[in-house]
This record gives C-alpha cells, structure tokens and sequence, in this order.
C-alpha cells in the first residue's frame, strides 16, 4: 500500500482550459488525473452524434489531448480516468489506442466501462408503468417516452475500481458519477472495502473538490477574487490522498491560482442538496463532518468526514425532446432608442398574434438598458439599445415563423435600426432533463481492458 497518492483535475467540463491536463501532467508529480467531461445535455448531444456515425458520441477533445500528452504519462506512469466516453466509450478507446499505435507505443492498456447505456432497455425497465417516473415531479416516464433522446445510469466508483485492478493506465466511461473518478484510484491504492463508509465518504468528498476543476483553485471565486494572484496561468486542484481518508487539497508550484480554506469551502457548497445526505452509488457523506485546515500556502486539509452505507437505487439521467425555440436581436439607436426598441417588440407580437402563432413562452429583454435588473434601472436614455426576442414553443413552423417576422422589422418597424447579426435566426431543438431512480440490481456495469 503507497503512503499517499496525487490525484490532479484535468477538465471541470467539456470545453474547460485545453492548457489544464498538460499542465498537471507536466509542472510536477502527479500518480493519477481524472477529467470530467459529462452534464446532463451532453448525453443527448453525444447520443444524436452516435446514431449519425457509429464511430462517435465521446468528447472528441480527448484525441488532441492524448496525443500531446501519451508519451508523458506513459513515461511517468500517470494514470488517467475520464468519463469522456459518453455514450460510446469503446469506440474512444479505439481511437485512442490508434494514436498509440501510430506513434509505435505500447504498453498502454486502457478499461472501458460499459452498461450505463439503458436507452435500448426503457420499456423493459418501465414496464410495470411506475419505473423511471420523473424523481422531481412523479410523472410517468410514458408522458415523454416518445422523446426520449439518451438515457444513462450514474455509475459509480467501482466499476472504474476494476479496471485499474486488471492493469489499465487509461480508464474511459460513460456516465460515471464525477467523485466517482476520483474516488476510484484510493480505493485501488489503499485497499478500501465497499463497507468502510467513512473513507467511501472521504474520497467522495475529495472527488466533489475536485469535479469542477480550477473552481476549487481560484476560479470563479466569489470572496475575495481580487487576491487571487494569475488566474491566466491557474493551476488546477490536486488531492494529495491518504489511506486514513485525509486529503490535502494543493496545486503545482508556479502555477497561478489559489488554494485556500475559502476557496475548498465554496467548492464544497457546489450543488450538494441536503448536506448530511450527498447521496453517489458509493456512499451517503456528510458534508457537515468536514474539517478544513489550512496546513500552509496553498495546502487545505480537509478531514474527519463521515460517511453511511450506499441506497439499492442508482440514478438515471435521461433528456428529451421538448419543443424548439429560436432568437433574434436587433439595435435601435439614440435618440429614444428605447422607445423604439419597445415599440418593435410591440409590432412583433401583434404580427405574430395575427399569424396564428403559437408559442409556449416568448420573452422580451432591452440588453444594455434592463435585462438583468430592470427594477435598479436609472431610467437615463441610452446611446443604443439591442431588444432581443426568443420564442420556444412545440411546434417547429411556428418557430422557424418566428424567424421570418424578425427581419421586416427593419424597415417596417421604429428607425434607426441595424445589428440583425447571424442572420435570419432559426430553430433549435430545447432539450430538458428527466432524473429518475432505478433499483442497482436491474443494471450491472462491465469492464472490458484492450491493449496495443
């Protein structure tokens, strides 16, 4: 058993700092990096890429960056987990290990971890019409069954736990839960069992401080953010691992950024519900036990968390389609820009009423007057004004409608208008998300490891 381990965020999202894993990988030691590259959305947007070419539905940023950095982690023995598999973790993992064979390396053993796909299973799993209902509303998955666009169980730690255990240096999954990535690797390193409910608790909270990358480091800090010194070169957290459950939370020297008691503190607020009960597949942790110590600069120990066994359920993230909506944007100019602004939005909606048109919502902002806090407004009269319109709605005709109504306005409607930028707008499918429970014995992950 090793003494400690390092673990490092790579990514906090898909689309977070391209810089980040490079610089985990390469401004000091590190044992292991876990990125987190899933939301909800995603597993929609992932699926939709899958049923138009087989080969795809990963986070396709993972090949550039394991191009750069597979010699590194391959020479310093760093392990890397990531759930950027999304709905097609084998597929990803080929084409990973195809850069590792084109540039000759091998070695490489990459897990995959598969079974969170339940979308081919909906009606056998909600056959008895109560499985999947909706966790938040209690409706029944049969109200939007026809527009259901993915569906994926929350996996946990373990699953990724086996794939390290049959030797992978890369594991790739889909939806596995973001403390589960880190979680993992303590589990393989010091031995822990399923029933050591306040070390699971631990390694999920450490998980938890790391999911959302530089947040934890400085990033989007809401004390005081002026005292974070260069946030253009952020070091990303790192957890500095014990087989006690204790955590250092710290960054690679000279890296920007900062590591504070505020900083792991506000992070550990992040999207936790009901704080004596932050419920994964793992554990039940109580965020309440958590100890924060600042040890020195840039070092928080966080400490004495306790932890409760796990439920039978796992949750489900599904997404469907829910109607379509569209936006467009036009300028209107000083003197009155305002008034005229307004009164366009009042044509607007009159020309759509005598259309027929329907729409589910349709919402008006004046951007650079009051769109964020009208009642604060001064009431001074602006140089410019830019009225931004949007409609969703179910039906696509009338939103693409929509879209056609705008741009008339220009010379139809109040003077001294321009900026009808990108054109005229056009629909874009709304995809809301239906969270549901389903019982852990009627889905079992698997674990596949592929070499080159």
């Amino acid at each position: 058993m090793k003494s400690s381990i390092r673990i490092a965020s790579g990514q906090g999202f898909w689309g977070d700092l391209p810089s980040a894993p490079i610089d985990q990988v390469t401004k000091g030691p590190i044992d292991y990096m876990m990125m987190d590259f899933l939301a909800e959305v995603t597993m929609s947007i992932l699926q939709k890429q899958k049923r138009k070419d087989p080969n795809l539905g990963y986070a396709k940023d993972l090949l550039p960056l394991f191009e750069t950095i597979l010699p590194t982690i391959v020479e310093k023995n760093i392990k890397v987990i990531t759930n950027g598999g999304g709905v097609n973790p084998a597929a990803c993992s080929r084409a990973i290990l195809e850069i590792a064979r084109r540039r000759g390396m091998k070695g490489i053993k990459i897990g995959i971890v598969l079974g969170d796909d339940i979308l081919e299973r909906l009606d056998e799993l909600s056959a008895d019409g109560t499985g999947l209902k909706n966790m938040e509303t209690g409706e029944p998955l049969s109200t939007v069954r026809d527009r259901i666009q993915s569906a994926n169980v929350y996996f946990g730690a373990w699953p990724v736990v086996e794939a390290l255990r049959k030797g992978a240096n890369i594991v790739i999954t889909g939806r596995t839960t973001d403390t589960g990535l880190t979680l993992a690797p303590m589990i393989h390193e010091f031995g822990w069992q399923r029933s050591d409910w306040n070390l699971l608790a631990a390694g999920t909270i450490a998980g938890h401080i790391l999911e959302c990358g530089g947040q934890s480091s400085g990033g989007n800090f809401l004390g005081d953010w002026r005292s974070v010194p260069d946030l253009a070169g952020i070091g990303f957290p790192i957890a500095e691992a014990y087989p006690d459950g204790t955590v250092v939370i710290t960054k690679h020297e000279n890296t920007g950024g900062l590591v504070s008691a505020a900083t792991v503190k506000e992070q550990l607020l992040y999207e936790i519900g009901d704080p004596k009960n932050y419920v994964t597949p793992d554990c039940i942790a109580d965020f309440t036990s958590i100890r924060v110590l600042e040890e020195g600069r840039n070092r928080v120990k966080v400490a004495g968390i306790q932890g409760r066994p796990a439920t039978e359920l796992y949750k489900v993230s599904m997404s469907y389609l829910d109607g379509f909506v569209s936006f467009g944007t036009l300028t209107y100019a000083w003197p009155d820009a305002l008034e005229k602004a307004r009164a366009a939005d009042g044509i607007l909606r009159k020309r759509l009423a005598n259309a027929g048109l329907r729409f589910d919502e349709m919402r008006t902002e004046f951007l650079g007057h009051d769109s964020s806090h009208s009642h604060l407004s001064s009431g001074r009269e602006p140089d410019e004004v830019v009225m931004r319109v949007g409609v969703r709605g179910q039906s696509y005709k009338d939103v693409e409608r929509f879209g056609k109504e705008i741009a008339p306005l220009i010379l139809t409607g109040p003077p001294s208008v321009t900026g009808f930028a990108g054109g005229r707008p056009k629909p874009s499918e709304v995809i809301s998300y239906w969270p549901a429970l389903i019982r852990k014995s009627a889905v079992t992950p698997s674990v596949e490891v592929v070499d080159a």
